[in-house]
């Protein structure tokens, strides 16, 4: 593999927040659709990478940004992205969650980008 995603979808997990899962399982989706990938968590935090794979991209993004744009840039360079399974307790906003409704109205326009706009 080029790189490994931790997927908590594919192992046990405590319960999510609605829309933070739906949010999740959509922009995957979008994902999935614009690169012909077949990823189940692209949001993931437990990623692993190939250090000469990352030497050939240029990333713009951060902040949350990254998630999709990293994603994006492999997919279009057509490395191999494995998944694992990751234990996962997911945290309430008083427990430290940081991301918010307004991060995911970034991720749609940062793979649209990346998929048309952005130099292979």
């Amino acid at each position: 593999a080029d790189a490994v995603y931790g997927s908590r979808f594919l192992g046990p997990h405590r319960v999510f927040l609605f829309w933070h899962y739906a949010a999740n399982r959509f922009l995957t989706l979008l994902t999935n659709v614009l690169f012909d990938t077949n990823l189940t968590a692209m949001e993931t935090g437990a990623k692993a990478f190939r250090t000469d794979v990352l030497r050939r991209i240029t990333l713009r993004q951060d902040r949350f940004g990254f998630e999709p744009e990293i994603t994006a840039k492999l997919a279009r360079a057509g490395a191999r992205i494995w998944e694992i399974s990751v234990s996962y307790a997911g945290r309430t906003y008083a427990e430290g969650k940081k991301i918010t409704w307004v991060d995911a109205l970034e991720v749609p326009w940062v793979l649209v980008r990346a998929r048309f706009l952005d130099p292979p």
